[in-house]
């Protein structure tokens, strides 16, 4: 049996997206023996590894030999790193003092990598740039065809489901800057709206507090249930990030606000290939947006 260890992070500030996309990853390994390595952070998601089944181990910092000893511990084959933290020289280390470990790096910044594999799975992902950043046996898995998507998605774009949101938001599992209550203040009260976030939100308190009166807002935290949630929406906000390869597979128009530096390589591709998005957030353009791509009059609101 092949040994897999995944190597991330979540919290409040790392927000939730690489622990996400990681666990579809890990799905795909049924027969491996998996491991996920992960540090105890604030705001972290680390009940959603054991809800699905997974062995963690906790980390006391991102220190290589930390991560060595567990390597040795698990007679690990393959380790998979989706980490900002970890860099060539730290994987090129790894691979010194385990010659026969395989690395697959998920990569979304076109960064230098030393590894076997490297993964961009975003809609974006260009190969052709890769050609000076990684190994020349390194196998490329970029774009679309590799984007790694729940079983809840292939099986919503089947359903063909009644539209009772207008607007489903999607800011991050975290929402660092605080945008959800700042969105839904802009949007119309007649509007039905979808707020998805998680429990790594630390202004989840003061976004429970603003809804409490908004009939129209279903606010949705830890939700097992985004496909469904955006087959019923007419219209999504959300980041330049993994949600964005999301409401792309599930044919939903869609409005991407940057809120954070590694979202500029997908910011880019979507401004370049005509999306609608826009650099950071502006009350007065989002709510023209939204009111034009919803049919809806400035003059009404």
């Amino acid at each position: 049996m092949t040994n897999i260890l995944f190597r991330a992070d979540s919290s409040s500030t790392i927000g939730t997206g690489h622990i996400m996309r990681d666990l579809v990853l890990a799905s795909q390994y049924k027969d491996a023996n998996t491991v996920f390595a992960v540090q105890d952070l604030e705001g972290n998601i680390n009940h959603k590894i054991v809800e699905a089944g997974y062995k963690i181990e906790i980390l006391n910092s991102n220190n290589i030999e930390e991560l060595d000893k567990l390597i040795k511990k698990h007679n690990i084959d393959m380790i998979i790193i989706d980490h900002y933290g970890i860099d060539y020289e730290y994987e090129k280390q790894l691979k010194i003092q385990n010659p026969t470990l395989k690395i697959l790096s998920f990569d979304d910044t076109y960064e230098k990598h030393h590894c076997d594999i490297l993964l961009n799975h975003n809609i974006s992902a260009d190969e052709k740039r890769y050609k000076d950043l990684v190994p020349e046996t390194c196998e490329l898995r970029c774009g679309s065809k590799y984007t790694l998507l729940r079983e809840e998605f292939y099986h919503e774009k089947a359903i063909k489901r009644e539209k009772i949101y207008d607007v489903f938001i999607a800011m991050g599992g975290a929402d660092t800057q605080n945008l959800n209550i700042q969105l839904l203040e802009i949007l119309p009260p007649y509007l039905k709206v979808a707020v998805v976030t998680t429990t790594a939100n630390e202004n989840l308190e003061a976004l429970k507090a603003y809804i409490e009166d908004k009939k129209l807002v279903d606010l949705y935290i830890n939700s097992n249930q985004i496909a469904k949630l955006m087959n019923k929406s007419r219209f999504a906000i959300v980041t330049p990030s993994v949600t964005v390869n999301e409401v792309y597979f599930m044919e939903l128009p869609f409005l991407a606000i940057k809120t954070a530096d590694n979202q500029k390589e997908l910011f880019a591709y979507l401004l370049k290939e005509h999306f609608l998005v826009i650099e950071s957030f502006n009350k007065k353009i989002v709510k023209e947006i939204v009111l034009k791509q919803l049919g809806e009059s400035s003059a009404k609101y």
